[in-house]
């Protein structure tokens, strides 16, 4: 994969705890976090919009109703005591 160098502006809060994040092994570099908060960002919006394409075809959202038949199914009655 091919790279570019880009300049962003973020809050001064935000690229610190990045940083720290960085030193504390959670990526190579900043560089490499960043990237990596890029492409998880970027697919998130791909399912965002890859969910709203199919409730469009399937009639659109669950109903409350809908919600709790089907937690009842999958869930069992374990679930409906912790309610």
């Amino acid at each position: 994969m091919t790279t570019e160098k880009i300049a962003v502006s973020v809050p001064s809060e935000v690229l610190s705890r990045a940083r720290a994040a960085v030193r504390a092994g959670a990526a190579p570099s900043l560089s490499a976090y960043v990237s990596r908060a890029l492409e998880q960002q970027t697919m998130l919006e791909a399912l965002e919009k890859m969910l709203d394409e199919m409730l469009e075809e399937s009639g659109g959202p669950l109903t409350p109703e809908e919600k709790r038949r089907i937690d009842r199914e999958l869930l069992g009655p374990r679930r409906r005591k912790s309610r």
